[in-house]
């Protein structure tokens, strides 16, 4: 993932966590986060849809977390928003007459599956609650 959207997710639940009572809108996480309320408000979709969070519309609107923040680990929030293996993209076209450019991808594949799962292994072992414990 050579992007800034898990950086971006983690910051959204962080301050959703920190505030779990409260409706927080897309444009004041927007002003924590120094983005446009465009990409936050992207991002909530994409979590909401993974059901990691809750969104009601209107004057009263707002976003808060769909459960409690021990409940969410770290590797939850990564898949909501995962678009890319770690490691980045495979070679689209190698050349299949080299013996290396023939079988690259395959390698790679295992590489890229061994490698993930091990982040999701990490990442599974941290909560949202103990993520969020550092800033108080």
């Amino acid at each position: 993932m050579n992007n800034t959207r898990f950086a971006t997710a983690i910051h959204i639940m962080t301050l959703l966590a920190e505030s779990p009572q409260d409706w927080l809108t897309s444009e004041w996480m927007a002003g924590s986060i120094n983005i446009n309320p465009v990409i936050v408000r992207k991002e909530i979709g994409i979590l909401k849809e993974a059901g990691l969070i809750i969104s009601r519309q209107g004057k009263v609107g707002g976003t808060q977390l769909a459960k409690s923040s021990d409940l969410i680990t770290i590797s939850d929030i990564y898949l909501a928003v995962k678009n890319t293996e770690v490691l980045g993209k495979r070679n689209n076209n190698p050349n299949p007459v080299c013996t290396v450019g023939r079988n690259i991808n395959s390698h790679l594949n295992v590489l890229f599956g061994e490698t993930d799962q091990l982040v999701l292994k990490f990442l599974g072992n941290k909560t949202l609650k103990e993520f969020t414990e550092q800033f108080t």
